[in-house]
């Protein structure tokens, strides 16, 4: 049950339900609910999003687990379209008669196709209040250990591993784990700025 200092209401915006708490109090291990950090609002947050009042929340989180996204799956034409984007037209990828017989049985997804999802699953993830504006400033590191076959649904799972006051702001760097339903080990970890 939800315990006391929690409240629970309604974005109605979007019709899902939020869960606000303080910073000290443990969040569910279902992480379906909004975390509130330091009174940030959290109309305006999907479910599932962990929201900081301010980038300043951020330097005493390192460590937090910011939950689970919902899963996207991964279709042959956004794989032709990134294929087409990028001018990487592997036939691993795109030529699905020569994939079947290949050493996978069925086409791939790119690994950097993979690893763009990060930006879409980063929204789901986590929100900063009190900010002009977020700043993709690029991957420390990024790893793709696992393929991703076409009409895979992926979903990431998210933590706060480092934050630092820089110039302007706060730098945090967010690692995205992204598991492929079914598999075995992540299909990709990036770690984001």
């Amino acid at each position: 049950g939800r315990g006391r200092g929690k409240r629970v209401g309604v974005d109605q915006a979007r019709g899902a339900e939020v869960l606000t708490v303080r910073r000290d109090e443990p969040r569910s291990s279902c992480h379906r609910g909004c975390v509130d950090i330091a009174g940030a609002k959290p109309y305006s947050v999907p479910a599932m999003t962990t929201n900081f009042a301010s980038p300043r929340d951020l330097l005493g989180a390192v460590g937090t687990d910011l939950g689970v996204t919902d899963w996207v799956t991964i279709t042959q034409d956004q794989i032709d379209k990134f294929a087409e984007a990028t001018l990487d037209n592997q036939w691993i990828h795109v030529h699905t008669e020569r994939a079947k017989a290949g050493p996978v049985g069925t086409p791939l997804a790119n690994g950097y196709l993979t690893m763009s999802l990060a930006a879409h699953f980063l929204s789901q993830l986590v929100r900063v209040s009190g900010i002009s504006m977020g700043i993709n400033y690029g991957a420390d590191k990024v790893r793709c250990p696992a393929p991703v076959p076409v009409n895979s649904r992926v979903h990431a799972r998210g933590e706060l591993i480092d934050a630092k006051e820089v110039a302007g702001g706060v730098q945090a760097t967010v690692r995205i784990t992204m598991e492929r339903e079914g598999g075995d080990k992540p299909v990709a970890i990036v770690d984001t700025i």
